[in-house]
């Protein structure tokens, strides 16, 4: 275990399971950028599940440890992506590294993404370890939408997850406006965990945009965009938007996702061939000089792409997905219904129905002043609070308390 006299520097880790694409580990890289401005800079561990983590770029002093991966099957269940080993036995492996590494890390604060109990449970044993030295304040991070109401509130009460913001959280920090959703009354969550929980806003304004090795290659022409996520299951999205008219003088753009299944892009890539205003670009991790140049852009409905979108102010259609979790057609109807964006369900979707929208769709209004997009301004202060020495409430038993400069 680190030396604590010998190490003064604030320690920061942040947990995400990552079980499909790269949302939750790109909503903790967000964070840990703008943690990482402190003066002097924390150290930051960002524990991911995602192998393609480590293309991510990462902040000065943070580095990944990539657990080894869970994928997620069509209904929603876990099993293990490489690994020739029962998900049982997964978990039971992730559950010791993450604790020996926490463990040794020891960090002044662990944030972690969505899962209170980590995925199966894993986390149990370096939240238990942590809160027995009662030196690491624990958050849970939860994005703003985490699936319909009836399936959230099943798997919230199914995973023990008040029990352990109970045992073993200091703060809920939820990334969203409460007046777009509010998941504490939407899923019935008990005082305990709404007594705990602050709205820190989307994490959308001040997002990282690091200047990459080599400039992408965005089209110089009118463009529209589509964004596909991980890529995994954004074959159809893909594959209409490559078959769609496009406005006057624009070519198209597809960013086809780190885990498209080689076949889909090579079918895309065929489709794309009988077309010279048509293009699909590989896994790139500069997407936000796409966002910003795009003229429209059609996407899914994840979290961080939302986030990038609303935050440029993006004449936007969702295509949400809506199996096996519905979180992301929650989040599009909330924000459709605030004008913010339009949608088509995918049972809905074809290339004439994107045609239309992009060549006769309505402007939209832009986000600011009526979504409050500045949730990455807010952390610092908030770890500031919750790291204060004598915070009301703080579990730190007198002998642990350590001395730290706090400047995030």
């Amino acid at each position: 275990m680190f030396d604590i006299r010998d190490a003064q520097r604030l320690r920061i880790a942040l947990y995400s399971h990552d079980t499909q694409g790269l949302g939750h580990i790109r909503r903790n890289l967000a964070i840990a950028t703008t943690l990482a401005s402190g003066d002097p800079a924390p150290e930051i561990l960002l524990i991911t599940g995602a192998p393609a983590a480590g293309v991510l770029p990462a902040p000065p002093g943070a580095d990944f440890l990539t657990l080894p991966a869970f994928g997620k099957r069509l209904d929603g269940l876990y099993e293990a992506r490489s690994l020739r080993t029962p998900v049982g036995a997964l978990i039971d492996l992730r559950s010791r590294i993450l604790q020996a590494a926490l463990n040794t890390f020891d960090p002044h604060l662990l944030i972690v993404d969505k899962v209170p109990r980590g995925a199966g449970g894993e986390l149990d044993r370096a939240l238990a370890d942590l809160r027995s030295t009662g030196r690491t304040r624990c958050v849970l991070g939860l994005r703003d939408v985490l699936d319909s109401a009836a399936a959230a509130s099943r798997d919230w009460r199914q995973q023990r997850s008040t029990e352990a913001v109970d045992h073993y959280y200091d703060a809920v920090w939820v990334y969203g406006d409460r007046l777009v959703f509010d998941p504490i009354t939407a899923y019935g969550l008990p005082p305990v965990v709404a007594s705990r929980t602050t709205f820190t806003g989307y994490l959308g304004h001040g997002r990282p945009t690091p200047l990459p090795d080599f400039p992408a290659p965005v089209p110089p022409d009118p463009f529209s965009l589509c964004l596909v996520g991980g890529g995994q299951d954004g074959l159809e999205l893909a594959r209409c938007f490559v078959q769609a008219r496009l406005p006057h003088g624009h070519v198209g753009v597809v960013l086809a996702g780190p885990y498209m299944p080689d076949e889909d892009r090579q079918e895309l890539d065929r489709l794309v061939s009988a077309r010279a205003d048509m293009a699909v670009v590989g896994y790139v991790d500069m997407a936000e000089q796409f966002i910003a140049a795009a003229e429209c852009v059609v996407s899914m409905g994840g979290y961080n792409s939302v986030c990038e979108l609303l935050a440029r102010g993006k004449r936007t259609l969702l295509v949400p997905r809506v199996r096996p979790r519905a979180e992301q057609l929650v989040r599009a109807q909330r924000l459709a219904q605030r004008g913010l964006v339009d949608v088509i369900h995918p049972d809905a979707l074809s290339a004439e129905r994107l045609s239309a929208w992009m060549t006769i769709g309505p402007e939209m209004p832009r986000a600011a002043g009526v979504i409050d997009l500045d949730g990455l301004a807010r952390l610092p202060g908030l770890v500031r609070a919750l790291l204060a020495p004598n915070r009301p409430g703080a579990r730190c038993h007198p002998s642990n308390r350590r001395t730290v400069r706090v400047a995030v």
